[in-house]
């Protein structure tokens, strides 16, 4: 990727980038939802990402290409609002410039701007933290700055949350800013905390994406936010993940039925994920995967952030030899299902699963092979 974002910079803006940043886009492993309640996940930073080249303009223009869009956006350096339409995907560097100079870090009045990404969109790869996490890097490095990682990925959440406009947790920021090869990334969200978990030798993820997305996919999740905050309050918590699945059925009698679904998804998940770490660090793989498995149950029935798309390929991968387990991967309510697969994962037994969706659904769905990679990170120019 960093050929193809030399050459792009080149005919955009005919000159060289001064600096170079790159980051991962991530798996969620386990712990869907889990993050803005206050509870644990675990997510794997994966080797396709977002690359971002940045040079200096002494006018103060602020000029943001990406390969993925025809025109130049350009804006002056005073504090941005954010962009609608077609231009809305520069909110995301712009997020960061507003963040990071609000955390008290150092940026760049001026600069010219360039993204390129092999992230697929819409497969609950996230790509837009990692856009958020390289574009951070560079405007710090360009303006001199050298953010201690913890706070990048702060800024980065807060960018996400204030200017972008999207409740979301911390999980995206925290693995694409943490991650580290051969392992997975732990994040207590309360702290937030961070640590890494091994992941077992001779196991890989394949990433079936289906390319569906529901129309109203970001005001249900906003929606499920709210749920989950209704439900906290009836429940008498701050936070969801205050309750452990016996503390939350004491108190069940008497919550509606929607907002105790939510929960009940919650506080299992919380569960799921704290039996999850203590299996990987077992090798007790198959328990791995009928924890993720069990995930992906609870996603269906409780959160109900699934869809027919996605469930068949869990059904399917779940009859597959070599499939340790399988689960929706990424917010829901369409996208990506990822499967946990021992190496090597014969290439006919992901396409027998894509075959079978392909007859039931009328459509083929992306199948990725994709392994750890370390977080955000500089690049020589």
């Amino acid at each position: 990727m960093k050929s193809e974002l030399l050459k792009r910079f080149r005919s955009v803006h005919g000159r060289e980038p001064a600096v170079i940043a790159r980051a991962p886009g991530r798996i969620e492993f386990i712990g869907n939802h889990t993050d803005y309640n206050g509870g644990t996940v675990l997510g794997a930073a994966i080797d396709r990402g977002v690359w971002v080249g940045v040079s200096p303009r002494a006018d103060g223009r602020r000029r943001f290409a990406s390969a993925a869009m025809t025109a130049v956006v350009e804006t002056g350096a005073n504090a941005p609002q954010p962009l609608a339409g077609k231009d809305a995907w520069a909110n995301y560097p712009l997020g960061m410039l507003v963040s990071l100079a609000a955390a008290g870090v150092a940026v760049p009045a001026g600069f010219d701007f360039l993204a390129v990404s092999d992230l697929p969109p819409g497969a609950g790869l996230s790509s837009s933290a990692a856009l958020e996490l390289a574009s951070g890097l560079a405007f710090a490095r360009l303006a001199g700055a050298e953010p201690p990682r913890g706070a990048l990925v702060r800024a980065a959440r807060h960018a996400e949350n204030h200017f972008v406009g999207v409740p979301c947790g911390i999980l995206d920021q925290a693995v694409s800013g943490f991650g580290r090869r051969g392992h997975l990334v732990h994040i207590d969200c309360r702290g937030p905390d961070f640590s890494t978990v091994p992941l077992p030798a001779g196991t890989g993820f394949r990433i079936f994406n289906t390319h569906t997305r529901h129309a109203l996919v970001d005001g249900l999740y906003a929606e499920r936010h709210r749920e989950c905050g209704e439900a906290a309050r009836v429940l008498g918590v701050a936070l969801l993940a205050d309750l452990d699945p016996a503390g939350l059925e004491a108190r069940a009698c008497g919550v509606p039925e929607v907002p105790l679904r939510r929960a009940r998804h919650v506080v299992g998940e919380v569960s799921r994920v704290a039996a999850c770490v203590a299996a990987l660090r077992e090798g007790r793989i198959e328990e791995v995967g009928r924890l993720l498995a069990a995930s992906h149950e609870s996603s269906r029935i409780a959160f109900q952030n699934s869809t027919p798309e996605l469930d068949f390929l869990v059904e399917e991968l779940m009859r597959t030899p070599g499939v340790f387990g399988a689960r929706l991967t990424g917010g829901g309510f369409g996208g990506a299902v990822m499967a946990l697969v021992a190496e090597p994962f014969a290439p006919e037994s992901a396409e027998r699963v894509a075959a079978a969706y392909d007859e039931r659904f009328g459509a083929r769905p992306d199948v990725l092979a994709v392994g750890t990679a370390d977080g955000a990170s500089l690049e020589n120019p």
